[in-house]
């Protein structure tokens, strides 16, 4: 268990891949493969576009990028080191993200009112400009986003101002916020699953006993998490009763997950080895995408 923990920090600090180098240039313009980018550079998010199903929004250490189901990949933004990206629950055109510029310092919060191609700050952040490495969005209450910088942060009017929720869970991996209450948050850790009832000011567990890497919500109350030892589970946001969806993971760990909202058998999933995955049975099978 102490090695899944190394290898789950390294990740997070190197940004999800185990042997690429990431030299690739920011402005990577031509269509490339999926499997030709996940050995260019990092991926730090993904979501299904609400605009074009068919279609995956990659977020990578070297800008945007959006792939077919061909596994053909094409630069949609070259905004550097995108971190925290999320989708906004109700414009599908509209994104949200924060990380790194191409010459250092920190983008704040950034938002994208074009599915992705172009981005402006919408603030800093408290002490900002912050860089959110997790961050997530209310499907209960949109206007309502919570990040990690220093401590946990809020904004109730999408970003436009942000205050101090709570302190930050200790050894925190992914952020998930409820799709029942704009006050519930849950938080995967090296310790397990935590839950806040409270808007983040304080936290209880829900899953002990072992590393949770990632935690997702979707729009109908489905609540996911990998932890580490015994694959992806899922539960209703109801009862949170975890039922194992797949152990086949071997020594994979899975960093990130999108849920497609049309289809919520369709799924993928970002390994800590930089492998992009992907389901069509709800989460029981998986294969490399692209291949």
């Amino acid at each position: 268990m102490k090695e899944f923990v190394r290898m789950i920090v390294a990740a997070l600090m190197t940004g999800l891949v185990g042997t690429a180098t990431a030299t690739a240039p920011a402005t990577v313009a031509e269509t490339v493969s999926v499997l030709e980018l996940q050995e260019r550079t990092h991926v730090h998010g993904l979501a299904v576009d609400r605009r074009s199903p068919d279609q995956l929004l990659i977020a990578t250490h070297h800008g945007l990028f959006r792939s077919g189901p061909d596994g053909q990949v094409e630069l949609v933004s070259p905004v550097q080191d995108f971190m925290g990206f999320t989708p906004d629950p109700t414009d599908p055109s509209r994104l949200f993200a924060s990380g790194h510029p191409a010459g250092g310092g920190n983008l704040g919060f950034i938002a994208s009112s074009d599915n992705g191609v172009t981005w402006q700050q919408v603030a800093a952040g408290v002490d900002g400009p912050v860089d959110f490495h997790q961050m997530t969005v209310s499907a209960a209450d949109p206007k309502m986003i919570y990040g990690a910088y220093g401590a946990l942060q809020v904004t109730r009017d999408a970003g436009k101002t942000w205050s101090i929720a709570g302190p930050l869970p200790q050894k925190l991996i992914d952020l998930a916020a409820s799709a029942a209450s704009p006050d519930t948050v849950y938080a995967a850790t090296e310790g397990g699953l935590l839950a806040s009832l409270d808007g983040g000011q304080s936290w209880q567990e829900i899953l002990a006993g072992a590393p949770v890497s990632l935690v997702e919500v979707t729009p109908d109350g489905s609540l996911y998490a990998f932890v580490l030892g015994r694959g992806l589970v899922r539960s209703a946001e109801a009862d949170l009763d975890f039922k194992t969806v797949s152990d086949s993971w071997g020594d994979r760990i899975l960093l990130h997950l999108a849920v497609d909202r049309a289809d919520k058998s369709r799924m993928f999933a970002a390994s800590h080895k930089g492998a992009i995955l992907a389901s069509t049975d709800g989460g029981k099978t998986w294969v490399e995408f692209g291949k």
